[in-house]
């Protein structure tokens, strides 16, 4: 049996590319690529011979079986993309999950990634994430998934073209809320490289006196917590029970203040008027 190696490849600046990639590109016995004129820059800039073969969205139901036999005769092969990691809104995994069912070695060669760069220097919450990559483009698929997403919690990760980009940041303020915190980052890692930082209103302006230009990633803040609202009576049965389990009335008031965000000297006056404690 071969091996295949997933290859991530620069995003934008070549510099970026590792030294394993590399060394991995110059040692396999092919390179399976999304665009062999694309990829075939990569490889002359680096001085590396090694052949190509199309791998796209488009042939990749005639290229499957032909990749496979290569590889379960021996051979390795190197899956690279246009750029960033291959299968990560790119194509490569229907071959990963084929070479894991033929019990073929899938190796990954860690590389940039759009998403998580822009994500990283968004100054949004980036302790828990979703990456959603393309929407559909339009139409009752777009909607429901946009709509499934409204209350998500978590900060949300998004790739768009310029052509529709004012068009996504529409239905973001219709489904999100206007006020939403977004982070729009284009041509990641290249020459005008660019980070742009506040709400979606406000976005939807900039970009209406602003031509998008390049590929966008877009970074979009997460669902607020709701705050539950509760009538005095529940204040006081919630300010109730954090006494029984042994808190004083201060940091009773104290952590129902945090859960809340009423004001804690509020709460604190409505624990001192708790005559009986049950």
């Amino acid at each position: 049996m071969g091996t295949l190696y997933v290859v991530g490849t620069p995003i934008g600046n070549l510099e970026d590319m590792t030294f394993r990639a590399i060394r991995i590109l110059q040692t396999v016995d092919t390179i399976a690529a999304e665009d062999t004129r694309h990829t075939g820059k990569l490889l002359q800039h680096f001085q590396i011979k090694t052949p190509q073969i199309s791998y796209h969205q488009h042939n990749r139901q005639q290229r499957l079986p032909e990749l496979l036999n290569q590889l379960t005769t021996g051979k390795t092969i190197a899956l690279v993309t246009d750029a960033g990691m291959p299968s990560i809104s790119d194509p490569g995994y229907e071959l990963v999950q084929a070479a894991i069912e033929a019990g073929i070695l899938v190796i990954p060669i860690p590389g940039a990634t759009a998403g998580i760069t822009a994500l990283s220097a968004s100054g949004l919450p980036t302790d828990r994430f979703v990456f959603e990559g393309f929407l559909p483009a339009s139409g009752q698929e777009r909607q429901q998934r946009l709509e499934v997403l409204a209350a998500e919690s978590r900060t949300l990760i998004f790739y768009e073209s310029p052509y529709r980009l004012q068009q996504t940041l529409q239905d973001f303020a219709t489904i999100f809320s206007p006020s939403r915190q977004i982070v729009l980052a284009r041509e990641l890692t290249k020459l005008h490289e660019q980070f742009w930082r506040g709400t979606i209103e406000d976005a939807i302006a900039y970009y209406t006196d602003h031509e998008p230009k390049g590929e966008f990633t877009l970074v979009l803040a997460g669902a607020p917590a709701e705050i539950p609202v509760l009538s005095e009576a529940a204040l006081k049965a919630e300010l109730s029970q954090l006494i029984n389990q042994g808190l004083s009335r201060s940091q009773a008031a104290r952590q129902l203040s945090h859960l809340t965000n009423l004001p804690r000297r509020q709460l604190y006056q409505m624990a001192l008027s708790l005559t009986e404690i049950p």
